[in-house]
């Protein structure tokens, strides 16, 4: 159903949807200078935001921008926390009608769904397509394989969302004219050469916005292809089937669909290969028995380890701190067969897990 009514936005800058926004944007950032700065007049600071949208006369801060390496160099752009606020409120409000219209196995930044469950669903499709791992004989090569997998990837698929695409897309489900206007004001605010293509990585809304523009991707893969076994993860994809020519098939189809919205498929990252040979996915290298961490992420792990021992030995850092760090690494760390390098790691720090 079109949403045309002004009342949404209306929605969008009401004190209270403002208030809750605040309340998001905060959580876990409580002790920081700039949320307590702004909660300092809270009433006062959401009052003009609500002014400023409410007249249209609302603009985005300057992003602040710096470079991170985790272990891969990466230049992250952060939006003010005033609009982030924005986001939030934005959110709040448009993301409950594209949420009906996403396919059930568009598992990025949704409710429920995640990493974990894109994995569950992995390991799924993968029984599924194997008739649970019974080796079947290739008649071409000889070999005994138990099914194919295409995983793909998106060629800059941040920096190369067309804006005025995703408006058309947005367009189908929202008229009002005033949201349209602050989802432009939103896109445009970034550090990308092209003015009219790129959202930012950081964004609440980004991730609302990249789900949104690869929609048309996963009702071609599961209608147009009929590809039963398919997961999409942002821009990180995956296709399983029995017969590696039809993916082949399918990788083509793909490449050329997504030229439709002027993005490419990342040629290099984008193969074709048996199921018992393992892939990255969602952080982790998936094998059909087992799954292990990505050779990047243990080297993460490995730097801050040294980095604790370092803090710890001159008392610029708590033992809870640590184990509050420690915790969060476990938690991502026990959905692979990791369990000897868990207690290895834990034990330098006399600190049990489970």
């Amino acid at each position: 159903m079109m949403k045309s009514c002004n009342n949404l936005y209306n929605k969008i800058h009401s004190l209270d949807n403002l208030k809750l926004a605040f309340k998001k944007a905060r959580k876990g950032k409580n002790q920081k200078s700039y949320v307590k700065e702004f909660e300092a007049n809270l009433e006062d600071n959401l009052l003009q935001l609500k002014t400023e949208l409410e007249a249209l006369t609302y603009k985005p801060r300057p992003l602040k921008t710096f470079v991170i390496r985790d272990p891969k160099t990466r230049v992250i752009s952060a939006s003010h926390f005033r609009d982030r606020i924005v986001h939030h409120a934005l959110c709040n409000i448009i993301e409950p009608i594209f949420e009906k219209i996403f396919i059930h196995d568009s598992y990025a930044s949704r409710k429920n769904k995640g990493t974990h469950a894109a994995l569950r669903r992995f390991d799924e499709f993968k029984r599924k397509v194997s008739s649970n791992g019974r080796l079947v004989k290739n008649s071409k090569d000889n070999n005994m394989i138990i099914g194919y997998i295409l995983k793909a990837d998106i060629k800059h698929y941040f920096a190369s969302v067309d804006h005025e695409i995703l408006i058309r897309i947005i367009r189908r489900r929202i008229r009002d004219k005033k949201i349209l206007w602050l989802i432009r004001k939103i896109l445009k605010n970034h550090n990308f050469k092209d003015k009219n293509k790129g959202i930012i990585i950081g964004n609440l809304t980004s991730q609302l916005f990249a789900n949104l523009y690869l929609n048309g991707l996963d009702y071609f893969a599961k209608q147009k292809l009929g590809a039963k076994y398919y997961i999409r993860y942002m821009d990180d994809f995956v296709l399983m089937y029995k017969s590696k020519e039809t993916l082949f098939e399918w990788k083509e189809q793909i490449s050329k669909f997504l030229k439709t919205i002027k993005l490419d498929l990342h040629q290099e990252k984008s193969k074709i290969f048996s199921l018992h040979k393992g892939t990255n996915f969602v952080g982790y290298r998936v094998f059909y028995h087992y799954k292990l961490l990505k050779k990047s992420n243990l080297k993460v792990i490995e730097k801050r380890i040294m980095k604790f021992r370092e803090l710890y030995e001159k008392n610029e850092i708590s033992y809870e701190k640590i184990t509050q760090s420690l915790e969060s690494w476990m938690a991502y760390a026990k959905y692979a067969d990791t369990y000897k390098l868990r207690k290895k790691i834990t034990k330098q720090f006399n600190y049990s897990f489970t």
